[in-house]
């Protein structure tokens, strides 16, 4: 018996710990209103607040990834509520939690870390640190949640939310020119990639009625009914987005001014 309520306790801690992943979005977005609502009064103390979230975040994605090694079934899908239900088209917002997706969680939340503790020296004279440590935490809840979408759809808000971050950063000091170019420069470089990716969503949403890998990735491979000119277009306008996001050709203007 011993043995078996040892087995019982871990998976039911296992389950706890799993059912719990949407703390990894909700942590750095509270942080981040608190630190960019704050105001004045949140300077003493606001670099700490934005630093220690993604160190949490990172022991959490540790247990988390072992927590998910575990399981003999590796993928773990989180439904937190339904998005947009319109007839026969449901899109529900929710976290896929699976080795690959914890990998990049592990990656965000680890190199994350790292920047936000250099920065609390890197910026300690500076008067807007507060609003960095701010735009930081926000920029880190994007990335989360562009890695742990359950579809395209719920990606895309990823997506935008990691080009808003991106805009705030790269402008920081707004009251530079050279800075606020090269916000704008990264903003509609990054808006014409997008629109490569928004054309790949809508196209699924055209042939197959759905934007869930599942469901998408249904339609490929044997068996499946995609036709190799839907497969291509979704392809090549997927890879535009990524371009413009990666800052590679032809959309890498906007990086070295970054």
């Amino acid at each position: 018996r011993q043995p078996a309520q040892v087995l019982g306790t871990a998976l039911t801690t296992a389950h706890g710990i799993q059912s719990a992943a949407w703390l990894l979005l909700l942590l750095p977005v509270v942080s981040a209103a608190v630190l960019l609502l704050a105001g004045r009064r949140a300077d003493a103390w606001g670099h700490i607040l934005g630093a220690a979230v993604p160190v949490v975040l990172f022991v959490y994605a540790v247990v988390l990834f072992f927590s998910v090694k575990g399981e003999s079934n590796r993928e773990i899908t989180l439904h937190l509520f339904s998005w947009v239900p319109v007839g026969g088209f449901n899109v529900d917002a929710g976290l896929l939690i699976d080795p690959l997706a914890l990998v990049f969680v592990l990656l965000i939340t680890g190199v994350g870390s790292l920047i936000h503790i250099y920065a609390v020296g890197y910026m300690a004279h500076d008067d807007g640190r507060r609003r960095f440590f701010g735009y930081f935490n926000l920029f880190i809840a994007a990335m989360l949640l562009l890695v742990l979408a359950t579809g395209f759809l719920v990606l895309y808000v990823g997506w935008e939310g990691v080009g808003l971050a991106s805009y705030l950063l790269i402008s920081f000091y707004f009251n530079r020119n050279s800075a606020a170019t090269a916000g704008n420069k990264a903003f509609f470089a990054n808006r014409v990639g997008d629109v490569g990716l928004s054309l790949a969503i809508m196209l699924m949403f055209a042939y197959f009625g759905t934007t869930s890998y599942q469901g998408v990735f249904s339609h490929f491979g044997p068996g499946g009914n995609a036709t190799n000119g839907v497969a291509t277009a979704i392809g090549l306008m997927l890879l535009l987005g990524a371009c413009g996001k990666s800052g590679q050709f032809p959309l890498q203007t906007w990086l070295p001014d970054a």
